[in-house]
């Protein structure tokens, strides 16, 4: 999305004078919390990636194929994890009011490898309904580690979206169900030239249905989330024939958060096909079919997964440590530099001298694969040898919380 930059300033100054709002239900008057942190990385990479993505682990981000972003061995420093918000709460005679606009300097999309804003969640709820923009309803949020890289596990279910949700039971038990809006991106593969993909259009005629039964207890949650999603390629009638073909796409996606004393076990599976564009870093969601097949393009299957350790060793040190993965099943008609499989691992150790302050070292490391590993292929103009990569990070950072409460 591409926002102005000019109306953040305008935006907060109506937030903060119009909405009396946030988190704890338990209190009598409206108040708004006003909070963020300043968040400086820095490190050096034994490899290379995507120079708009320098500050982050990405598999998909990886090179395809030898010195395709230079030369390997790189410093990279960045603030773009520096984060702004409010949230809010106000009672009233007929229901709880609550409000969270948070945005961060991390660009994406037309400001890809810029330091600029970025709208996090603009969500607000009202008696059970809710919306906005926040954490997709099928995502868990709290699988996501006590890490210092920004992007996070790839193998995550990670999509804030614009939804409209109902949460029919909050609490021990909840149950909350979702609307969210449709997209997501395809792969011409073989047929980047064929006549017949041209003569195509995407149409998304539904929403995605999301939903998520959660159970909290003692020992920690557990979450059962679905996904069903529908599209269509409509035939533009330019060309003889009429290629029109539906898309179906649908997941499941099974977490959990185990805690042991002060340590935490997080863990993830998610399997479906076609929500490649709900991942954290799981590239395409539909893959071209070979020329002669009567469709098109086909749903891509996935696998992700995920698998933390979150260690508290006492009051000034913290750890996490794990392992994530996204497998895709590639279409026939993918090219040999199609993405096929992403890893992701990291161990750190965090420094906390007083409250609202961070300093801490990660070791990192993400790697690559692709449907032709060995294959030479043409690219770029040239043959290429389509390879695997990897790249290990050391990263430091220092991070400074503030917030403050305005009324309550």
């Amino acid at each position: 999305m591409n926002y102005n930059k000019t109306l953040w300033p305008v935006a907060l100054i109506m937030l903060g004078t119009s909405c009396s709002i946030l988190a704890d239900t338990g209190k009598k008057e409206g108040y708004l919390d006003i909070y963020g942190h300043i968040m400086f990385d820095m490190g050096y990479q034994s490899g290379s990636n995507d120079p708009n993505w320098y500050d982050v682990v990405r598999p998909t981000k990886l090179p395809i194929y030898n010195n395709q972003y230079g030369p390997d061995g790189n410093y990279f420093a960045s603030v773009r994890q520096s984060r702004f918000g409010i949230k809010g709460f106000k009672p009233t005679s007929k229901g709880d009011i609550k409000t969270i606009f948070e945005f961060e300097l991390f660009g994406v999309g037309s400001d890809e490898g810029q330091t600029t804003f970025r709208l996090r969640h603009a969500y607000g709820e009202f008696n059970n309904v809710g919306a906005g923009q926040y954490w997709s309803t099928f995502m868990d949020p709290d699988v996501f580690p006590n890490s210092i890289e920004y992007w996070g596990p790839n193998g995550m279910v990670f999509f804030r979206n614009i939804q409209l949700r109902y949460t029919p039971i909050a609490g021990k038990n909840t149950v909350a169900i979702a609307l969210e809006k449709p997209g997501g991106s395809g792969d011409p593969g073989v047929r980047v030239d064929d006549p017949i993909l041209s003569d195509l259009e995407a149409h998304y005629p539904l929403p995605d249905l999301t939903a998520h039964y959660r159970r909290t207890n003692d020992w920690g949650h557990y979450q059962v989330a679905g996904i069903l999603r529908y599209a269509e390629l409509e035939d533009l009638g330019t060309s003889p024939g009429d290629q029109s073909q539906d898309i179906a796409g649908w997941g499941i996606n099974l977490s959990t958060n185990i805690k042991f004393s002060a340590d935490t076990l997080k863990l993830q599976i998610v399997f479906g096909e076609a929500i490649q564009n709900y991942m954290n870093d799981g590239s395409v969601d539909i893959g071209a079919t070979v020329l002669g097949n009567p469709n098109v393009v086909e749903e891509l299957p996935l696998v992700g997964i995920v698998a933390f350790y979150d260690r508290t060793w006492n009051e000034l040190f913290t750890s996490t440590f794990g392992y994530s993965l996204v497998d895709i099943d590639n279409s026939p008609g993918q090219l040999a530099e199609a993405f096929r499989r992403g890893q992701y691992a990291l161990a750190n150790l965090l420094y906390h001298p007083v409250e609202d302050v961070m300093w801490g070292v990660e070791l990192q490391w993400g790697k690559r694969e692709n449907k032709g590993d060995g294959q030479v292929a043409f690219v770029d103009g040239a043959d290429r040898m389509i390879e695997s990569s990897d790249d290990l990070r050391v990263q430091f950072s220092f991070k400074y919380n503030f917030g403050t409460r305005i009324g309550g």
